[in-house]
């Protein structure tokens, strides 16, 4: 359902969606009419095209009912019918977005959880990929900043005695976080002192996935109304042609709602049965 949600953000980019299951064109679409699903669903019932994309779950023994079903994944395919992308997860309970795939593919605004700070050495705005979030999903974090005219940051990596930007998610059960993609750096001669250093300059994003915890561990975490929040930091010393200024440090809040999986089955007698049942 969450897919059905990006659908027309797919189409802008000029991809279809569909969705392939080992599940029976009824089940589908009971599936479809009670969720509301416009993109399609395609049915593979002996798990052929399962098998020859090699994403079955090999895990399953044959006499299970669940037996065919893939690893859930998706993948981006071109006109030309080439995967160019594809996001898989080993454990079925974690899952990627559609949401946050479009941004890590194509520079998508975040549409979640937003907040901006400016001051007099730049301007920072960050957001999340989603709002509405469930348990095991893999939503993107992303900070746009924008330095003030002739201003400056060093990159990670620069060597000791400068101040490198660092973005901290801080230690939660609500969060699994993941490193923090950032982007190349230039190489800034800096003429008093005869160094060069790798320093931002101008516009940066910075992109961060996090991995919603279970639900267990968020349960005490979650508001009466079914917010959570999750907290973090950017770090910088910011600098221009004459001098750098005191390390600064900007309180960073995401807030998400937390919903549940939609674990409504299809009608008993459309179900699969385990080989040899009944």
């Amino acid at each position: 359902m969450e897919l059905e949600q990006s659908v027309a953000d797919f189409k802008a980019k000029g991809y279809g969606v569909a969705a392939l299951s080992y599940d029976s064109p009824a089940v589908l679409k009971h599936f479809a009419d009670r969720a509301k699903i416009t993109y399609p669903l395609l049915s593979d019932p002996d798990s052929k095209m399962i098998r020859a994309f090699g994403i079955l779950n090999e895990s399953v023994p044959k006499d299970n009912p669940f037996f065919g079903i893939p690893h859930p994944g998706t993948y981006l395919i071109d006109p030309r019918g080439k995967v160019i992308s594809k996001y898989f997860e080993d454990d079925y309970t974690q899952r990627d977005t559609a949401s946050s795939i479009l941004v890590r593919e194509f520079g998508a605004s975040a549409a979640g959880s937003h907040m901006t700070v400016d001051n007099k050495q730049l301007s920072l705005s960050s957001s999340s990929s989603a709002k509405v979030v469930r348990s095991g999903q893999h939503i993107v974090l992303t900070l746009e900043i924008e330095l003030k005219p002739k201003m400056h940051v060093y990159a990670p990596g620069v060597q000791e005695g400068y101040r490198p930007i660092d973005w901290i998610v801080k230690d939660s059960p609500a969060v699994a976080p993941a490193l923090t993609t950032y982007p190349e750096s230039k190489i800034l001669y800096l003429e008093a002192i005869k160094e060069k250093v790798p320093v931002y300059l101008g516009k940066l994003r910075l992109v961060r996935e996090i991995t919603i915890g279970k639900d267990a561990a968020l349960k005490p975490l979650v508001s009466p109304t079914g917010e959570f929040t999750v907290e973090g930091e950017f770090k910088y010393q910011a600098c221009d042609d004459r001098v750098c200024y005191i390390p600064a440090t900007i309180p960073l809040k995401w807030t998400f709602i937390l919903e549940s999986h939609d674990r409504q089955r299809a009608p008993e007698e459309m179900r699969r049965k385990a080989a040899g049942g009944n």
